[in-house]
């Protein structure tokens, strides 16, 4: 990974007819979702929600909702903003209400790891508050050993050379879940992360990501 670009919307979005927000939808409304970590936090929300799961491209998943096939669906921010889609978004989670996927809104650019030379012009891309951040975070999902589908969410900010970083473990029911947080020098990044991902480990997060697997199966 020789280059992390600036940070785009972190947020999840909820896009539904009318602008309706979460709370708008009526008991039992059918929102579309194939993310694990965003059924738990959605069903932590809201318990009442039926939640289906949702595929294909952007475009696609749009036309979904557009036909009627649910009543809101659940997208990343920063695709819809990258689409043009922006008018679509009804409303955005802030990390309080759902913590976002580890590196979410990051463009990263990979290359041959031994193609030295074109690693020191990508390097120059790198921006250093993103890469600080994605360091954490990455961190957190590989002491885990979470993939892109586990029920894991975190969020790393920065506020000058501190930084906090937030964790979520949770059933995909939303029935438990560990969230947990440390703060710390930004230039330990990925120290914060590994520590943080050891904090909820000693919690009981690895049997929660077990019995996801398990059901799953």
């Amino acid at each position: 990974l020789a280059a992390m670009l600036e940070r785009a919307n972190h947020a999840d979005a909820l896009v539904s007819p009318g602008s309706a927000q979460l709370s708008d939808l009526p008991d039992g409304a059918l929102v579309g979702s194939s993310s694990l970590r965003r059924q738990a936090q959605l069903r932590m929300l809201r318990p009442d929600l039926s939640i289906e799961p949702l595929r294909g491209n952007v475009n696609t998943r749009l036309a979904q909702l557009d036909a009627g096939d649910y009543d809101a669906i659940i997208l990343a921010a920063a695709g819809l903003e990258r689409l043009g889609f922006d008018d679509r978004i009804s409303q955005q989670f802030t990390p309080e209400e759902m913590l976002p996927a580890a590196a979410q809104g990051v463009v990263g650019i990979e290359c041959l790891d031994n193609a030295t030379d074109l690693r020191r012009v990508l390097a120059q891309l790198n921006h250093t508050a993103s890469v600080r951040t994605t360091l954490a975070e990455r961190a957190i999902a590989r002491v885990l050993e979470a993939s892109c589908q586990s029920p894991v969410a975190t969020y790393a900010t920065l506020d000058g050379d501190e930084m906090t970083v937030t964790a979520l473990v949770a059933l995909p029911d939303g029935s438990e879940f560990i969230r947990d947080s440390v703060t710390g020098p930004a230039q330990e990044a990925e120290a914060l992360g590994e520590q943080l991902a050891g904090q909820l480990l000693e919690q009981g997060a690895a049997a929660m990501l077990a019995a996801t697997e398990a059901g799953s199966d």
